[in-house]
């Protein structure tokens, strides 16, 4: 922007007119309360130095109840999100929730019991509910849950970050998304805009009845635009994403939003005006961002161990990587090697520990295409003969059960670049960032769109195309790819919607890659 002026209420207000509003603020101001006085009891605030003290006062009705296992998750969670539309603020939210979720096991069958309210009275009768629930659940109990060992761990976990989001103020904020919203409407063309700030704190401690004693601090940020263009008779989209990134704000200040505009704007005027191609077999090249959606339907749920024993069925369908296909089953080329990386900094499952108190771990999914391993948890590890947990057991706040999450899984880096792998193309596509998707109830047959397409002829990048989608079967289509560029292209892309559970919860992990190329895939036409 070319000044920069200070939002008061009544302009906040005027900026933010014509929209749905619902706002929870009053206006650009500072925030009501202190975060450190969210947790409360019956008799008022519960300062976090209480929080290991009430954990043993939970754990010692789980051992009075003849548990052999119990643990306790207490949590706080601050959460911003600004939103802009065509131009203004069209939504503020900050979200404050505190409470903490109980699991008791009893002879092998699992109790929960969850609550808000600190007092201690409530967090003994809090594990009485969990510890009944665990001896009723034992009566229907059909086969014995056996935890995996792990190690007790007393430990600390911080996110890193140079500058804490929450400090930021939501003036410049605001600022940040309308300059944004101001370039991309300055193209011809560009008639609807969309941008957002989002961020979240957890502070957490765990305690369980084996010892371990765990106290979490764990930022996490991100954030983005779009343009929307009109045409004849046509309407698309480009989409500017700042993947969600365990980080503090200056991960917002480096990807450089205002820079990226006129790009975004252009090309979603270039891609309104595109041709769409002619159904049939391209070979196709890409793009990490596109990568990380195609990496987590098509590789990370197929490989959550509770998906492929059957005990995920009704959201999302189960898996058709099988125990038994284990170490031995060709899911792709000698190109493709899958990392799961819970240790990565930055990435959104790297919290140091899992909601089981098992520490994070790197190990492979898929070596030289050669399936290897799975994401498991405390409970369906030993159902597979092995004696660790992966560390891939999360909740999505203190009252969900904890269950089996995809890890942050990446692609490794190859040898090319990412001019090599166009050059080596004589009719085919470059796709750029995520779009639609379908998959099937095993993570088997697929279909993926993506936000940016370019044609392809002689190995040279041409004309933006739009309306692309491919479609495949999953040990095809990784059975492809013939090369993979190198580790200067690697980026990673972060996910908060991975939606899994009955009820339904949202899972965080980051996928990386860097660009890639398949061969011969079948793109069809999206109005067919």
């Amino acid at each position: 922007m070319s000044r920069r002026n200070s939002f008061n209420r009544r302009e906040f207000l005027h900026t933010a007119a014509g929209s749905a509003a619902v706002l929870y603020i009053g206006g650009c101001a500072a925030r009501s309360r202190p975060f450190a006085d969210l947790s409360r009891g019956a008799m008022g605030p519960v300062a976090k130095s209480e929080w290991p003290s009430l954990a043993q006062l939970a754990l010692s009705r789980i051992r009075t109840g003849g548990c052999q296992y119990g643990d306790i998750r207490l949590i706080e969670t601050r959460n911003e999100s600004v939103r802009a539309e065509d131009g203004r603020i069209s939504r503020v939210s900050e979200r404050y929730d505190s409470g903490y979720g109980i699991r008791a096991l009893y002879q092998g069958a699992w109790g929960f019991a969850a609550s808000a309210d600190f007092a201690p009275e409530e967090i003994e009768r809090t594990a009485d509910r969990a510890v009944a629930i665990a001896r009723a659940s034992h009566t229907l109990m059909k086969t014995p849950v056996r935890l995996a060992d792990e190690p007790v761990h007393r430990d600390s976990v911080r996110t890193p970050f140079d500058v804490d989001p929450f400090s930021v103020s939501l003036d410049e904020k605001c600022h940040l998304l309308v300059g944004v919203a101001d370039i991309l409407h300055r193209q011809p063309g560009v008639i609807r805009s969309n941008g957002s700030i989002w961020t979240q704190r957890d502070v957490k401690h765990f305690a369980s009845t084996e010892g371990s004693a765990i106290d979490f601090d764990l930022l996490a940020i991100g954030g983005g635009f779009s343009a929307t263009a009109k045409g004849d008779d046509d309407f698309q989209s480009r989409d500017y994403s700042i993947p969600y990134r365990r980080a503090g704000y200056e991960h917002i200040t480096a990807a450089n939003m205002l820079g990226a505009a006129p790009r975004v704007a252009a090309q979603a005027v270039e891609k309104v005006q595109a041709t769409q191609p002619s159904p049939g077999k391209y070979d196709l090249v890409l793009d990490s961002a596109h990568l990380s959606l195609t990496i987590h339907e098509s590789c990370g749920h197929p490989t959550e161990l509770d998906r492929a024993l059957g005990y995920e069925a009704n959201y999302a369908g189960t898996s058709f990587l099988t125990p038994d296909k284990l170490g031995s089953f060709r899911y792709g080329s000698k190109y493709i090697n899958l990392i799961a990386d819970n240790t990565r900094p930055g990435g959104m499952a790297s919290t140091g520990y899992d909601d089981d108190g098992v520490a994070g771990q790197r190990w492979p999914i898929i070596e030289e295409g050669v399936f290897k391993g799975y994401s498991t948890n405390r409970e369906v590890a030993t159902t597979i003969g092995e004696k660790r947990s992966r560390g891939s057991c999360r909740a999505d706040s203190w009252s969900s059960v904890p269950i089996v999450r995809i890890a942050n899984v990446g692609l490794e880096p190859g040898s090319e670049t990412l001019d090599s792998l166009i050059a080596d193309v004589k009719d085919g596509i470059y796709i750029e960032g995520r779009g639609s998707f379908s998959i099937d109830q095993r993570r088997y047959n697929f279909q993926f769109g993506g936000d940016g397409f370019w044609e392809i002829k002689n190995g040279k990048r041409g004309a933006m195309l739009k309306n692309v989608i491919y479609n495949g079967i999953t040990p095809e289509f990784w059975g492809s790819c013939d090369g993979v560029a190198g580790r200067e292209f690697w980026e990673e892309h972060g996910f908060t919607n991975c939606g899994k559970g009955q009820p339904g919860q949202s899972g965080w992990m980051t996928h990386a890659a860097s660009p890639a190329r398949f061969r011969g895939v079948n793109v069809i036409n999206p109005k067919a």
